[in-house]
């Protein structure tokens, strides 16, 4: 554990070289995920590796420190989407903001899908979606403005297909994936009066092609 997370206050040069290393964790994880190593993030903060293992014994405690207020912040979304007076609304605002999150954001989408990395101050806040999720899917069809054969646990498969979405057209447009979460979203309620406008064009057959050329299945 390092001086920020027991109490002690850093040192003004320890601390700045604390939040380089933050920062990169954060740009890199966003990138590439959670299997980047403490030497990648020392590199791309320009640190010595001795640096950021002096504040960081491993790239756990480094995960929690960095991915622990993001979870809270998807915690604390689902908490007050539950309490909105218009269920239906509530339900669709918080899966496009939490979608939005995730799709750029590769890292807090290993950390809220998976168990692989699973720091035990962020598996407590992880604790807290899960009571919150079942009451915006409840109250959404109560109110009659959600299919009834919608689940809960639906929700982090939406939010899976959405970051495969953004992974898949990362290359062709970055943006693409807007185009499918509102596709995906307007499937969820009972009825639409009329679809919302699509974000984002379609990709185009040689930008399609290219997305499928570079594109690399997580390997199982």
């Amino acid at each position: 554990m390092d001086a920020a997370t027991s109490g002690r206050p850093l040192r003004r040069d320890a601390e700045r070289n604390r939040r380089r290393t933050l920062h990169a964790a954060e740009e890199l994880f966003a990138r590439h995920g959670l299997d980047v190593t403490l030497d990648d993030v020392a590199r791309h903060a320009g640190l010595g590796v001795g640096t950021v293992y002096r504040r960081f014994a491993n790239k756990e405690e480094l995960i929690e420190a960095l991915f622990e207020e993001k979870v809270a912040a998807l915690a604390g979304l689902a908490e007050r989407a539950a309490a909105a007076p218009d269920p239906g609304a509530a339900l669709i605002d918080f899966l496009t903001e939490a979608c939005t999150r995730h799709a750029l954001d590769h890292g807090l989408r290993e950390i809220s899908l998976s168990n692989r990395y699973a720091p035990a101050r962020i598996a407590v806040v992880k604790e807290r979606l899960v009571p919150a999720i079942r009451t915006l899917v409840a109250r959404a069809q109560s109110a009659g403005a959600l299919r009834a054969d919608f689940t809960a646990e639906d929700v982090p498969v939406v939010l899976l297909m959405v970051g495969a979405a953004a992974d898949f057209g990362q290359q062709a447009d970055p943006q693409a994936w807007r185009r499918y979460l509102v596709l995906l979203l307007d499937g969820l309620p009972v009825t639409r009066r009329c679809a919302t406008a699509l974000p984002r064009p379609s990709l185009t057959e040689e930008e399609l092609a290219a997305a499928t050329a570079r594109f690399s299945p997580p390997r199982r």
